[in-house]
Protein backbone atom coordinates (compact mmCIF):
# COMPACT_ATOMS: atom_id res chain seq x y z
CA UNK A 1 0.00 0.00 0.00
CA UNK A 2 2.74 2.16 0.76
CA UNK A 3 4.59 1.57 -2.47
CA UNK A 4 1.24 2.51 -4.37
CA UNK A 5 1.06 5.84 -2.72
CA UNK A 6 4.69 6.23 -3.71
CA UNK A 7 3.84 5.05 -7.19
CA UNK A 8 0.81 7.16 -7.52
CA UNK A 9 3.05 10.73 -6.53
CA UNK A 10 5.94 10.27 -8.41
CA UNK A 11 4.04 8.91 -11.81
CA UNK A 12 1.54 12.29 -11.95
CA UNK A 13 4.47 14.16 -11.65
CA UNK A 14 5.40 15.63 -14.89
CA UNK A 15 8.64 14.73 -16.59
CA UNK A 16 10.50 17.50 -15.88
CA UNK A 17 9.36 17.55 -12.07
CA UNK A 18 10.36 14.06 -12.08
CA UNK A 19 14.33 15.27 -12.65
CA UNK A 20 14.35 17.94 -10.14
CA UNK A 21 13.22 15.62 -8.05
CA UNK A 22 15.56 12.80 -8.55
CA UNK A 23 18.25 15.46 -9.11
CA UNK A 24 17.55 15.88 -5.40
CA UNK A 25 19.25 12.95 -3.85
CA UNK A 26 16.55 10.48 -4.63
CA UNK A 27 18.30 9.17 -7.64
CA UNK A 28 19.38 5.98 -5.74
CA UNK A 29 15.97 5.48 -4.08
CA UNK A 30 14.28 5.41 -6.98
CA UNK A 31 11.85 1.63 -6.86
CA UNK A 32 13.17 -1.00 -9.38
CA UNK A 33 9.87 -1.42 -10.47
CA UNK A 34 9.84 2.94 -11.37
CA UNK A 35 13.21 2.49 -13.70
CA UNK A 36 12.36 3.38 -17.50
CA UNK A 37 8.95 4.76 -16.81
CA UNK A 38 8.08 7.85 -17.66
CA UNK A 39 7.37 10.66 -20.33
CA UNK A 40 9.92 11.92 -22.90
CA UNK A 41 7.74 14.88 -24.80
CA UNK A 42 7.52 14.57 -28.95
CA UNK A 43 6.36 17.86 -29.31
CA UNK A 44 5.74 18.87 -33.12
CA UNK A 45 5.82 14.96 -34.07
CA UNK A 46 2.84 13.29 -35.18
CA UNK A 47 1.47 10.35 -34.50
CA UNK A 48 0.49 7.52 -37.02
CA UNK A 49 -3.45 7.88 -37.94
CA UNK A 50 -3.71 5.11 -39.63
CA UNK A 51 -2.80 2.86 -36.74
CA UNK A 52 -6.07 0.36 -35.66
CA UNK A 53 -7.69 -0.05 -32.44
CA UNK A 54 -10.57 -1.94 -31.17
CA UNK A 55 -13.82 0.81 -30.82
CA UNK A 56 -16.18 0.01 -27.93
CA UNK A 57 -18.38 -2.37 -30.42
CA UNK A 58 -15.27 -4.07 -30.76
CA UNK A 59 -14.59 -2.66 -34.87
CA UNK A 60 -11.27 -2.55 -35.69
CA UNK A 61 -10.60 0.99 -36.83
CA UNK A 62 -7.53 3.47 -37.66
CA UNK A 63 -7.08 6.35 -35.71
CA UNK A 64 -7.83 8.36 -38.33
CA UNK A 65 -11.25 7.23 -37.75
CA UNK A 66 -11.18 10.45 -34.77
CA UNK A 67 -9.65 13.21 -36.44
CA UNK A 68 -12.04 15.14 -38.75
CA UNK A 69 -9.40 17.63 -39.83
CA UNK A 70 -11.18 20.60 -37.89
CA UNK A 71 -11.47 19.42 -34.40
CA UNK A 72 -8.49 19.28 -31.73
CA UNK A 73 -8.12 15.66 -30.05
CA UNK A 74 -7.32 14.95 -26.53
CA UNK A 75 -5.50 11.82 -26.21
CA UNK A 76 -4.60 9.68 -23.32
CA UNK A 77 -3.01 6.31 -22.74
CA UNK A 78 -4.64 4.15 -19.19
CA UNK A 79 -5.50 0.72 -18.95
CA UNK A 80 -9.46 0.06 -17.64
CA UNK A 81 -8.68 -2.32 -15.02
CA UNK A 82 -6.35 0.25 -13.25
CA UNK A 83 -7.07 0.50 -9.86
CA UNK A 84 -6.27 3.84 -9.00
CA UNK A 85 -4.10 6.01 -10.97
CA UNK A 86 -5.83 5.79 -14.16
CA UNK A 87 -9.12 6.62 -12.57
CA UNK A 88 -7.76 9.58 -10.84
CA UNK A 89 -6.63 11.01 -14.37
CA UNK A 90 -9.52 10.00 -15.64
CA UNK A 91 -11.75 11.73 -13.16
CA UNK A 92 -9.46 14.70 -13.19
CA UNK A 93 -10.18 14.84 -16.77
CA UNK A 94 -14.01 14.67 -16.37
CA UNK A 95 -14.24 17.53 -13.65
CA UNK A 96 -12.18 20.19 -16.06
CA UNK A 97 -14.47 19.10 -18.82
CA UNK A 98 -17.91 20.22 -16.91
CA UNK A 99 -15.78 23.39 -16.03
CA UNK A 100 -15.05 24.56 -19.81
CA UNK A 101 -17.98 27.35 -20.41
CA UNK A 102 -19.66 26.86 -23.01
CA UNK A 103 -17.66 23.79 -24.55
CA UNK A 104 -18.38 20.29 -24.76
CA UNK A 105 -16.70 16.73 -25.70
CA UNK A 106 -17.63 16.12 -29.47
CA UNK A 107 -18.04 19.10 -30.62
CA UNK A 108 -15.10 22.10 -29.92
CA UNK A 109 -12.72 18.87 -29.13
CA UNK A 110 -13.15 14.80 -29.39
CA UNK A 111 -11.60 12.44 -26.95
CA UNK A 112 -9.85 9.17 -27.30
CA UNK A 113 -8.83 7.27 -24.61
CA UNK A 114 -6.36 3.88 -25.94
CA UNK A 115 -5.76 1.17 -23.31
CA UNK A 116 -1.76 0.11 -22.54
CA UNK A 117 -3.52 -3.46 -21.67
CA UNK A 118 -3.76 -5.55 -24.90
CA UNK A 119 -5.81 -8.58 -22.90
CA UNK A 120 -8.92 -5.62 -22.36
CA UNK A 121 -11.57 -6.28 -24.91
CA UNK A 122 -14.73 -4.18 -26.02
CA UNK A 123 -16.60 -5.15 -23.21
CA UNK A 124 -14.64 -3.57 -20.60
CA UNK A 125 -14.44 -0.43 -22.90
CA UNK A 126 -17.63 0.16 -23.43
CA UNK A 127 -18.48 -0.08 -19.79
CA UNK A 128 -15.82 2.13 -18.94
CA UNK A 129 -17.35 4.79 -21.35
CA UNK A 130 -20.75 4.51 -20.18
CA UNK A 131 -20.02 4.83 -16.70
CA UNK A 132 -17.94 8.07 -17.64
CA UNK A 133 -20.62 9.58 -20.27
CA UNK A 134 -23.32 9.32 -16.99
CA UNK A 135 -20.50 11.40 -14.85
CA UNK A 136 -19.79 13.75 -17.29
CA UNK A 137 -23.79 14.41 -17.46
CA UNK A 138 -23.94 14.74 -21.04
CA UNK A 139 -25.30 11.66 -23.03
CA UNK A 140 -24.97 13.94 -26.20
CA UNK A 141 -20.65 13.65 -25.72
CA UNK A 142 -20.67 9.71 -26.54
CA UNK A 143 -20.15 10.53 -30.04
CA UNK A 144 -16.72 12.43 -29.39
CA UNK A 145 -15.34 10.37 -26.39
CA UNK A 146 -13.98 7.25 -27.31
CA UNK A 147 -12.30 4.42 -24.95
CA UNK A 148 -10.42 2.14 -27.27
CA UNK A 149 -8.47 -1.09 -27.00
CA UNK A 150 -5.78 -2.67 -29.49
CA UNK A 151 -3.07 -5.14 -29.90
CA UNK A 152 0.35 -5.06 -28.44
CA UNK A 153 2.17 -3.66 -31.41
CA UNK A 154 -0.46 -0.82 -32.00
CA UNK A 155 -0.15 0.14 -28.47
CA UNK A 156 3.20 -0.04 -28.28
CA UNK A 157 4.00 1.84 -31.62
CA UNK A 158 1.74 4.96 -30.31
CA UNK A 159 3.10 4.92 -27.07
CA UNK A 160 6.36 5.20 -28.90
CA UNK A 161 5.43 8.07 -30.67
CA UNK A 162 4.29 10.08 -28.16
CA UNK A 163 7.22 9.13 -25.56
CA UNK A 164 5.10 7.15 -23.17
CA UNK A 165 7.29 4.90 -21.37
CA UNK A 166 5.48 2.23 -19.26
CA UNK A 167 6.20 -1.62 -17.63
CA UNK A 168 4.05 -4.19 -16.68
CA UNK A 169 5.51 -4.94 -12.36
CA UNK A 170 4.82 -8.92 -11.90
CA UNK A 171 5.12 -8.46 -8.33
CA UNK A 172 2.10 -5.85 -7.85
CA UNK A 173 0.15 -7.40 -11.43
CA UNK A 174 -0.04 -3.59 -12.44
CA UNK A 175 1.44 -1.17 -14.94
CA UNK A 176 3.69 1.35 -13.68
CA UNK A 177 3.01 4.37 -16.17
CA UNK A 178 2.86 8.25 -15.77
CA UNK A 179 -0.17 10.12 -16.52
CA UNK A 180 -0.67 12.73 -19.33
CA UNK A 181 -3.39 13.97 -21.40
CA UNK A 182 -1.91 14.60 -24.72
CA UNK A 183 -3.03 17.28 -27.23
CA UNK A 184 -3.12 16.44 -30.25
CA UNK A 185 -3.83 18.49 -33.45
CA UNK A 186 -6.74 17.47 -36.18
CA UNK A 187 -3.87 16.17 -38.33
CA UNK A 188 -2.12 14.27 -35.92
CA UNK A 189 0.68 16.60 -34.66
CA UNK A 190 1.66 16.45 -30.87
CA UNK A 191 0.65 19.78 -29.48
CA UNK A 192 0.82 20.39 -26.07
CA UNK A 193 1.42 17.81 -22.82
CA UNK A 194 -0.53 18.31 -19.44
CA UNK A 195 0.60 16.08 -16.70
CA UNK A 196 -1.00 14.90 -13.49
CA UNK A 197 -4.74 14.19 -12.79
CA UNK A 198 -5.76 17.65 -11.90
CA UNK A 199 -6.50 20.01 -15.24
CA UNK A 200 -6.87 23.97 -15.51
CA UNK A 201 -9.84 24.40 -17.37
CA UNK A 202 -7.76 27.76 -19.01
CA UNK A 203 -5.10 25.12 -19.53
CA UNK A 204 -6.97 23.06 -21.15
CA UNK A 205 -8.94 25.31 -23.40
CA UNK A 206 -5.77 27.35 -24.85
CA UNK A 207 -4.00 24.36 -25.88
CA UNK A 208 -6.84 22.90 -27.19
CA UNK A 209 -7.45 26.73 -29.24
CA UNK A 210 -3.33 26.69 -29.98
CA UNK A 211 -3.49 23.05 -31.30
CA UNK A 212 -6.51 23.85 -33.82
CA UNK A 213 -4.84 26.59 -35.16
CA UNK A 214 -7.58 29.09 -33.85
CA UNK A 215 -10.90 27.00 -35.56
CA UNK A 216 -12.45 26.70 -32.14
CA UNK A 217 -13.14 29.22 -29.69
CA UNK A 218 -13.98 32.93 -29.66
CA UNK A 219 -12.16 36.10 -30.89
CA UNK A 220 -11.43 36.69 -27.25
CA UNK A 221 -9.53 33.14 -26.64
CA UNK A 222 -7.26 33.96 -29.71
CA UNK A 223 -6.72 37.15 -28.41
CA UNK A 224 -5.57 35.95 -25.05
CA UNK A 225 -3.52 32.85 -26.59
CA UNK A 226 -1.51 35.80 -28.45
CA UNK A 227 -0.85 37.46 -24.86
CA UNK A 228 -0.30 34.17 -23.38
CA UNK A 229 2.47 31.86 -23.63
CA UNK A 230 2.68 28.15 -22.35
CA UNK A 231 5.42 28.04 -19.62
CA UNK A 232 6.85 24.16 -19.62
CA UNK A 233 8.06 24.55 -15.95
CA UNK A 234 4.68 25.76 -14.42
CA UNK A 235 2.99 23.56 -16.98
CA UNK A 236 0.26 26.42 -17.82
CA UNK A 237 0.02 29.41 -19.79
CA UNK A 238 2.15 32.64 -18.47
CA UNK A 239 1.41 36.29 -19.15
CA UNK A 240 3.43 37.05 -22.49
CA UNK A 241 4.68 41.16 -21.93
CA UNK A 242 6.14 41.21 -25.73
CA UNK A 243 3.40 40.33 -27.57
CA UNK A 244 1.18 42.47 -25.48
CA UNK A 245 3.43 45.43 -25.96
CA UNK A 246 3.45 44.69 -29.73
CA UNK A 247 -0.35 44.70 -29.42
CA UNK A 248 -0.55 47.84 -27.81
CA UNK A 249 1.86 49.57 -30.02
CA UNK A 250 -0.64 48.63 -32.93
CA UNK A 251 -3.25 49.46 -31.29
CA UNK A 252 -1.59 53.33 -30.24
CA UNK A 253 -0.41 53.19 -33.91
CA UNK A 254 -4.20 53.09 -35.30
CA UNK A 255 -5.59 55.36 -32.86
CA UNK A 256 -3.00 57.92 -34.30
CA UNK A 257 -3.91 57.01 -38.12
CA UNK A 258 -7.41 57.62 -37.30
CA UNK A 259 -6.93 61.11 -35.55
CA UNK A 260 -4.50 62.35 -38.40
CA UNK A 261 -7.35 61.04 -40.91
CA UNK A 262 -10.00 63.35 -38.87
CA UNK A 263 -7.42 65.77 -38.79
CA UNK A 264 -6.57 65.84 -42.77
CA UNK A 265 -10.07 65.89 -43.27
CA UNK A 266 -11.32 68.70 -41.09
CA UNK A 267 -8.31 70.90 -43.03
CA UNK A 268 -9.40 69.97 -46.71
CA UNK A 269 -12.84 71.09 -45.72
CA UNK A 270 -11.48 74.43 -44.56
Amino acid sequence: MIFRCFLIVFLTLGAHAQESFLEEGTANKTPKELEGVGITEHLGEKIDLSTKFRNEEGKEVPLSTYFDGKRPVLLTLIYYSCPSLCNFHLNGLTDVFKQLDKWEVGKQFDVVAISINPKEQADVAKAKKASYIEEYGKPQAASGWHFLTGRQESIDKIAKQIGFQYKWVEETQEYAHSAAAYVISPDGMISRYLYGIGFAPKTLRLSLVEAADGKIGTVLDRFILYCFQYDPDKKSYAFYAYNVMRAGAGFSAIVLLLFLAAFWVRQRKK
